[in-house]
């Protein structure tokens, strides 16, 4: 099964990918399951994205000429643009986000950043969710359980006075799942359960699948009618089960 139907995600508007633990690898394998099926996909951010993680998706496209041309070329294009002394790209100006779904109809965009850390607690400024919005993913990696949430959380401290708990707590599959649905977690600014996914990523064994097990029930036990993912995105057949609404 892809994870264009595993997350059942609609086939026109932005899908926003918000959370830690995987949203890169997420965002590449959905546009080219696009592309697989000849359909076309942009891949964006309102954040930051690695250069080559940009590339990896298409030609990378800052302005409407460059996305325009990437359109008639072919059937993915990266909408971003370098960032002056880094190695990062950055989103493009918001003309060129809004023409890019309309020539492409679909498109993927990383909405906030986890300093690549398997879970993280949002900053007021985030998650940057882009108009016209379809779905919104949130993605965690099963890493983190069983391991201090300081060590594995971006904005650890942000995480600690949602939850109630130490940096130094270890994660369990209800605190897991209580950042990932609660409000001012990473269903913040969803508001409507039905646009809200969750891909819980690294299940990469037994044990870890059936942690993402129990982490799947006490999510939509927090958060009814959420559609949950448990995958292993750095697999080829990727999708382990899928716990529906």
């Amino acid at each position: 099964m892809e994870l264009l139907e595993a997350l059942a995600l609609p086939t026109e508007g932005w899908i926003c990918l918000v959370g830690g633990g995987g949203k890169s690898s997420l965002l590449l394998r959905l546009t080219a399951e696009r592309a697989g099926r000849g359909l076309p996909a942009l891949a964006a951010t309102t954040t930051h994205i690695g250069v080559e993680q940009g590339r990896a998706a298409g030609p990378l496209t800052g302005t409407l000429e460059e996305l325009e041309a990437a359109r008639r070329a072919g059937l993915t294009a990266c909408a971003a643009r370098p960032e002056p002394g880094t190695e990062k790209l950055i989103a493009p100006p918001p003309e060129v986000l809004e023409r890019g779904l309309a020539l492409f109809s679909f498109g993927v965009a990383e909405a906030d950043g986890s300093k690549r850390l398997p879970m993280k607690a949002p900053a007021d400024h985030e998650p940057c969710l882009l108009p016209g919005c379809a779905a919104v993913v949130a993605v965690a990696g099963l890493s983190a359980l069983g391991r201090p949430l300081g060590e594995v959380c971006h904005r650890p401290h942000l995480a600690c006075a949602l939850l109630g708990v130490g940096e130094d707590t270890i994660v369990t599959p209800s605190l897991l799942a209580r950042l990932l649905t609660h409000e001012a977690g990473q269903f913040k600014g969803v508001g409507d359960p039905k646009k809200f996914r969750v891909l819980l990523n690294q299940a990469d064994g037994p044990a870890e699948l059936a942690l993402g097990r129990e982490t799947a029930r006490l999510i939509q036990t927090w958060l009814p009618g959420t559609r949950v993912v448990i995958a292993a995105l750095r697999e080829t057949d990727c999708v382990k089960e899928v716990f529906s609404c």
